[in-house]
């Protein structure tokens, strides 16, 4: 059964206090990120007054530990969503940062894939994300050849 986006909703938003926090503990682990590393890393934890613990976990849930505490330290607002979960037109057109209209024209236009649960349209992540990669990098060829052409007509840019 597909996994929906409003099974992992929640999206921490850092105080003053744990951006400070995420800034110096990213800054510690940023360190250890490019040493080389088997395929875990070993953490110690002490929650609280408890006694402290060595956990293991994956390397690559290290690197995203870290990530998520270098998004955090900038003050951002974070939301940790699996590949593979399923987003309504509202969701993804919030994450493209567009309209719905808009989004689910693309739809219509076969522009992302996407399949249909009644009358209702689902988007998995990874297609959205495939597709702002492409449009981003389209844009990003249109500014190029603007910038050259601006270059030829000597235009200062």
């Amino acid at each position: 059964m597909p996994t929906l986006l409003c099974d992992f909703s929640e999206t921490v938003t850092p105080t003053p206090d744990e951006t400070l926090l995420a800034q110096q503990s990213s800054r510690q682990l940023a360190q250890f990120v490019a040493l080389p590393s088997k395929s875990f890393r070993r953490i110690r934890i002490q929650p609280g007054d408890a006694a402290e613990e060595t956990i293991s976990i994956p390397e690559s849930a290290f690197r995203l530990l870290n990530g998520i505490l270098v998004q955090m330290a900038q003050g951002n607002a974070v939301t940790l969503i699996p590949i593979h979960a399923e987003l309504t037109t509202q969701q993804a057109a919030d994450v493209l940062n567009v309209s719905r209209p808009f989004l689910v024209e693309q739809l219509e236009q076969n522009a992302i894939p996407h399949r249909k649960v009644g009358t209702h349209r689902r988007i998995l992540l990874k297609d959205l994300l495939a597709y702002k990669a492409n449009m981003d990098a389209n844009r990003l060829k249109a500014l190029e050849a603007l910038s050259a052409q601006a270059q030829q007509l000597g235009m200062g840019y």
